[in-house]
């Protein structure tokens, strides 16, 4: 997968992201309400949740 944007180490490893995707598939992930992936969105929650910043001050190439 050719993911354009910086690595951060809060980011989900294959492993992990395989075992949590089943319950984040609420819709399917070419639904059209989706703008970006499931998994930088995961990855962006990820990131404030280890990192403690507000949700505002999140790097930009992570989903807003």
């Amino acid at each position: 997968m050719g993911r354009a944007r910086k690595v951060y180490p809060s980011d989900v490893t294959e492993e992990e992201w395989w075992f949590v995707l089943p319950y984040l598939l609420l819709c399917r992930e070419d639904a059209g309400q989706r703008e970006h992936e499931l998994r930088d969105v995961f990855d962006a929650v990820r990131y404030v949740a280890r990192s403690g910043c507000s949700w505002r001050m999140i790097p930009s190439d992570l989903p807003p």
